[in-house]
């Protein structure tokens, strides 16, 4: 069974995060835990993921905010690792918060394995045209989840199957032809489907 490797962003995602109810809920995903949540170190917080990938080759990365950024710099610095996608929710712009601007600028370059991005049009860790651009220039698909902040506890987030069903899609939503030659398509989900969150906090 291919894992799940849950990516935590700035200060972690503990209950009622949906990435922690992810954990709790899905026996083949893991969370990868990091030695600080509150100062991330982006060598410590991409060995951990990578000594993660070892441990689970051919693993799917879900990683939220900041964690979505780590993704994004292994799966370019490390290529040689086997990674079998990535579902990257609400990246987040480095230096939004003065702890998490030691992740530098946002690497732009295809990425090598399947990818979904999805990104919110009042978040305020990153604008949505820029994770729109981002998407286009990673060749990943991209999901448009309507006004629903950070994706995160604050804005409800909570409980969120549709992210399960999300990272199902990948193999059908970003082939190596479209990663490599293609801009990124859709995700054939029906409108509205995944704009409202799961929780309320």
């Amino acid at each position: 069974m291919i894992r799940t490797l849950l990516l935590p962003g700035l200060d972690g995602s503990p209950a009622p995060h949906w990435q922690h109810w992810w954990a709790q809920t899905d026996p083949n995903s893991v969370m990868v835990e990091q030695a600080s949540w509150s100062r991330p170190s982006p060598d410590q917080w991409l060995t951990e993921i990578a000594g993660a990938l070892l441990a689970h080759p051919g693993a799917v990365l879900v990683g939220h905010s900041l964690g979505a950024i780590a993704a994004v710099k292994l799966l370019l610095q490390w290529p040689q690792l086997k990674v079998g996608g990535a579902l990257l929710v609400a990246p987040a712009e480095p230096g939004r918060d003065p702890r998490t601007a030691v992740f530098g600028k946002i690497p732009e370059a295809p990425l090598p394995v399947p990818t979904i991005v999805v990104a919110s049009r009042n978040d305020s860790w990153m604008e949505f045209d820029r994770a729109r651009d981002l998407a286009r220039v990673w060749r990943a698909s991209f999901v448009d989840l309507g006004a629903a902040g950070h994706i995160n506890v604050a804005s409800g987030y909570g409980p969120w199957p549709q992210g399960r069903l999300l990272r199902a899609l990948l193999p059908e939503v970003a082939t190596e032809t479209i990663a490599k030659q293609m801009p990124p398509r859709p995700v054939p989900v029906p409108q509205g489907w995944l704009k409202q969150p799961a929780l309320q906090v």
